[in-house]
């Protein structure tokens, strides 16, 4: 398990170490204010101007009052930021159900979605028949999407050997991607629970129980646990989406639980009250991201999320910069499909608190905010070719320190080195600067899938589900 309980000595060694990043971040703010500053002192003291004139200077005044919005805008998500980091640091943690370890199990059904996962699905199924969950109570069924390559004959060879355990859904036809598998594999499902697996997730003996014992409470529409990549030592890209899932899960899943906001169910380690389901509309086989869009709908009906952070299932994360480009691409397009669909709903709903409204919009558009980022560097520099006056000094050192502040993809470098050191390996945080780099590639493919997403709606063009490669090599059994 990674999950370390905060002792007084490792609090007192994270505080000290916060203590210094506060120090330098304030040295670099003052830098950067005093270089800004320069061009305003170089002018005659009549020209430097708090803000453009509208009157004087039309089109600088008017990327001026975006930028700082933008500005606003980014300032929201650094606090959203900080103050999940130091609720996972020093405030009260939530586990309510890890108690529950004796109980009469419900039937539930394991759906192990799988298009062309020859070299992961025999992994996956073998550590489902060897689960501690009582084998007359749970029902596996892998959901062959159209796959073209081996994956069904080794579906198959499992079926012939643990016939009463595993019904096999082989899809031929019908509209591709993961959720329109699921709609049509829910009227073979058994029992309220389903609990679903990509087919490269291995999880682990107890890892059933544990995603189970939420759905006791007949409030809770959906469960999540947490993802841990089992390739990182594979290069310097997994190593990089190790640190980010560590911060998206150590600290931003965790903290929402803590924070009785409104954990994310992310469509895997995870499962959903079938009846919950079918209530607020059931798999919607028109988006790429049917676990935001099901979450968001569950949510503003009324029904909880949970996250459970040592519920822990492993993962094969993108090895190959292309193929982690076409993932976060995919994502983005899912998520903004979403965000354009429910936010006013979801703004609206009558089931959550301000506070919820709030988390939840500043998650619908998380995907929107490397948009806003490439904008306001635009008019950074737009300003800055146009000499308006000293507005410059005082908003490009602000953007640029709040750009620093919400790097990466879902959480800011100061929620990856929280996240790092609760899970007690610092020499990880050797590689905290190369992010920088996956935070540029993730910028630019999220603006080209908004651009994409843009284009599809216009043009009326269906989304194609781009499948994440898979490196294991894992013979078949």
């Amino acid at each position: 398990m990674r999950y370390f309980p905060l002792e007084s000595g490792q609090k007192n060694c994270i505080l000290r170490f916060l203590a210094l990043g506060r120090v330098r971040t304030m040295g670099v703010f003052l830098a950067s204010w005093l270089i800004g500053l320069l061009p305003a002192l170089a002018q005659p003291r009549n020209s430097a101007v708090l803000m453009p004139s509208f009157k004087d200077y039309p089109v600088a005044a008017a990327m001026a009052s975006l930028l700082f919005l933008i500005v606003v805008i980014m300032m929201l998500y650094g606090v959203r930021h900080f103050l999940f980091t130091m609720n996972r640091l020093a405030g009260v943690q939530r586990h309510p159900y890890i108690d529950i370890a004796l109980a009469r199990w419900p039937m539930i059904t394991v759906f192990i979605a799988a298009h062309n996962e020859e070299k992961v699905i025999a992994g996956c199924i073998e550590a489902l028949l060897n689960t501690d969950y009582p084998a007359e109570r749970l029902k596996i069924i892998p959901v062959n999407d159209r796959s073209k390559d081996a994956t069904g004959q080794i579906i198959d060879g499992y079926v012939a050997r643990f016939p009463t355990r595993i019904s096999p859904f082989h899809r031929v036809s019908g509209k591709a991607g993961k959720s329109a598998a699921l709609k049509d594999a829910l009227s073979f499902a058994q029992g309220d629970i389903a609990i679903i697996f990509d087919a490269d997730y291995v999880p682990g003996r107890g890892l059933l129980k544990q995603l189970v014992a939420p759905f006791f409470d007949p409030e809770v529409g959906a469960v999540m646990g947490r993802v841990v990549p089992v390739n990182s030592g594979a290069n310097l890209l997994t190593r990089m989406l190790d640190l980010e899932r560590s911060a998206g899960y150590q600290v931003d899943q965790q903290a929402r639980m803590n924070m009785n906001l409104l954990p994310q169910y992310g469509g895997t380690v995870g499962g959903v009250r079938l009846s919950a389901v079918q209530a607020v509309g059931g798999w919607h086989d028109d988006t790429l991201a049917e676990d935001t869009d099901i979450t968001f709908r569950l949510m503003f009906n009324g029904w909880k999320t949970v996250y459970t952070n040592r519920s822990e299932c492993y993962e094969e994360v993108p090895e190959e910069w292309s193929v982690r480009i076409k993932q976060v691409t995919r994502w983005a397009k899912g998520h903004n499909q979403v965000t354009a669909r429910y936010w006013w709903q979801f703004a609206t709903s009558s089931y959550l608190t301000l506070g919820q409204r709030i988390d939840g919009l500043l998650l619908l558009f998380v995907f929107f905010i490397p948009v806003l980022m490439l904008v306001g560097w635009c008019l950074a520099l737009g300003l800055y070719f146009l000499n308006a006056g000293s507005l410059l000094s005082k908003l490009i050192p602000i953007f640029a320190l709040m750009v620093y502040g919400t790097l990466g993809n879902f959480a800011a470098f100061f929620e990856i080195v929280i996240a790092v050191l609760i899970d007690g390996n610092r020499r990880r945080l050797r590689l905290l600067p190369f992010n920088m780099l996956g935070f540029l590639v993730s910028l630019f493919a999220i603006a080209g899938a908004v651009w994409s997403l843009m284009l599809d709606s216009l043009l009326k063009r269906e989304m194609v589900w781009d499948k994440t490669i898979r490196y294991r090599k894992e013979a078949s059994k």
